[in-house]
């Protein structure tokens, strides 16, 4: 927090959060609106890393109401679409284990062609390298 001129405390803005999900992740929503199990697995379609949010497919439904426009072409009605969530309530379902799992780095020993260090995300849980 900074003080301005009159003396009133103002929100600063934040650096963009870091992430460990990445694009096409399957995740698993461990808080919110759950309705059952199953429904709770979806793939990360679009990742806001100045919130620190994901668009997850399939996640947190919500309901907008639309007014319609004959200029758009688009009906008026109630539609249903996918809400952000925040990074902190979803959890990575490895693919080789198929359980929530927090994500780990691991570095390799063997570089990169560009002389860049080679480094990879890990399962918690099995300890099975997720990137290829």
């Amino acid at each position: 927090m900074k003080s301005n001129k009159a003396g009133e405390t103002v929100k600063t803005t934040s650096l963009p959060r870091v992430t460990k999900l990445k694009k096409g992740d399957r995740v698993k929503q461990i808080t919110g609106k759950i309705k059952t199990n199953a429904a709770t697995i979806g793939t990360v379609k679009e990742i806001d890393t100045k919130n620190g949010r994901v668009l997850v497919e399939g996640l947190n439904l919500v309901k907008r109401h639309s007014k319609g426009n004959p200029v758009k072409n688009t009906p008026a009605g109630i539609i249903t679409k996918e809400a952000a969530i925040h990074v902190s309530n979803v959890l990575l379902v490895c693919p080789k284990c198929l359980k929530p799992t927090r994500i780990g780095y691991k570095i390799l020993e063997a570089r990169k062609e560009n002389g860049k260090i080679n480094k990879v995300r890990i399962c918690r849980r099995c300890h099975e390298q997720i990137d290829d």
